[in-house]
């Protein structure tokens, strides 16, 4: 288990990389984050937002996206892949939203992960950006890269690890430390080639300080 002094430098270094800590998803309305975030399962946020914007204005309100055809929907996020599912679940989830939550995002991990499309990682980042909650989104960088740190034990499973970052991050910097691990595992701790040598985190990093 890492000391909370070493917790600690670990977070302040990467606020000072990092101090916006921004989610890379465009969004003006909060279901918009959430089907960016469906759009986003095995695809890069950069495609995503490059759709987005023609799917946006095809389907302006949540109610379009309710009455919507998936086979348009789809055609519209092909490039994403998966796409027909990914269509059938957004309609389905706008669908939701509107029959049993009056056209609003909810509030609470159980309501979340009871729409279609949506599981935990999702969940998490509409928790901490929309309601700023306590968020550990764990994608594949965070994963990764906490476990290198030593921050987890390793572990690819993302609830095990989400339960594990609930132990050692402070709840209040816990959305936008995840936030910060996307843009770090892109700049610097890469998955096949991590930048061990300057890496601002080597003093902490229980990988770094074996190379």
């Amino acid at each position: 288990m890492k000391s909370k002094a070493a917790v600690k430098r670990i977070i302040e270094t990467l606020k000072e990389l990092y101090p916006d800590a921004l989610c890379s998803l465009q969004y003006d309305k909060d279901y918009e984050l959430l089907f960016a975030v469906r759009l986003s399962a095995q695809c890069t946020d950069e495609r995503v937002n490059k759709v987005t914007p023609a799917l946006y204005a095809r389907f302006p309100t949540l109610e379009s996206f309710a009455q919507a055809d998936p086979a348009e929907v789809g055609q519209y996020i092909h490039s994403c892949g998966f796409y027909n599912g990914k269509a059938r679940d957004i309609v389905a989830c706008a669908q939701q939203l509107m029959e049993r939550h009056g056209g609003k995002v909810p509030g609470t991990m159980e309501e979340l992960t009871a729409l279609p499309g949506v599981g935990r990682k999702t969940a998490n980042l509409i928790l901490g950006d929309v309601f700023g909650q306590p968020a550990y989104v764990c994608d594949t960088h965070c994963i990764r890269i906490t476990g290198r740190l030593g921050l987890t034990d390793g572990s690819k499973d993302p609830l095990k690890v989400e339960r594990q970052l609930r132990e050692v991050l402070p709840p209040k910097e816990s959305s936008n430390f995840c936030h910060r691990m996307v843009l770090f595992g892109r700049d610097t701790c890469t998955a096949r080639s991590p930048h061990c040598e300057g890496c601002p985190l080597r003093q902490d990093c229980d990988a770094g300080k074996t190379k």
